[in-house]
């Protein structure tokens, strides 16, 4: 009765029957020697937790406006990566002062806060090119440099990310967390629409640099 007890069975019977069952022998025989029994370690339970970043954004809602930029005309298929092909731009545009002429277009209520960014543009079938350039945003001063073009941005919906380190891998890994982490988890989706990279400085290799993604969205 004890051992019953003991074990949460109201009568020497019911445990006795449950012992049978599971062991296919009675406690009796048990007692008296030569008999193998069942043994279990004891259960226990692990929780994994994998992921668990936290990114940081914001939502914004911008009004169509204008963008002024050098647009990238690289041709699909090219033998070098995307990323390489974006950084050549960005050295060839900063060498033959292509940027600087961006900036001193730059107006004092700037959406981009001072900044030059890229522009990724959202592409269809028809495009030919690599939709990319280097722009800031434009409130009408007259152009001068003819190497320049403005660019019709629609108004949409932007989830702005912010990032901190040194470029590209810093951006890189951001890009990566956005596309991988978070639209997966959120109530957003792409929309489809013009992303910008927006650069405050070309301090870049600096590991405390700061810039943020702007990405066109819309909910799921």
């Amino acid at each position: 009765m004890i051992s019953a007890l003991k074990y949460g069975y109201d009568t020497p019977e019911s445990f006795s029957r449950a012992f049978t069952k599971f062991h296919g022998v009675s406690p009796s025989r048990v007692k008296s020697g030569n008999v193998t029994l069942k043994s279990f370690s004891p259960l226990a339970v692990k929780l994994i937790l994998e992921g668990g970043n936290t990114i940081h954004y914001r939502i914004e809602r911008k009004e169509a406006f204008r963008l002024i930029c050098s647009r990238l005309r690289a041709p699909y298929h090219s033998e070098l990566t995307t990323e390489q092909i974006i950084r050549q731009f960005w050295r060839e545009r900063t060498e033959d002062g292509t940027i600087s002429s961006l900036c001193r277009h730059i107006p004092k209520d700037d959406i981009f806060k001072d900044s030059i960014v890229g522009a990724s543009f959202g592409r269809d079938a028809a495009d030919k090119e690599f939709p990319y350039a280097i722009g800031a945003y434009y409130k009408g001063m007259p152009v001068l440099d003819q190497r320049l073009t403005i660019e019709e941005i629609p108004a949409h919906t932007y989830a702005v990310f912010p990032c901190t380190g040194k470029l590209p891998e810093a951006f890189m890994e951001l890009y990566g967390k956005v596309y991988s982490e978070f639209f997966p988890a959120s109530e957003y989706q792409p929309a489809g629409g013009t992303d910008f990279e927006v650069y405050p400085s070309a301090d870049v290799s600096n590991p405390e640099y700061t810039c943020e993604f702007w990405v066109a969205v819309e909910k799921k």
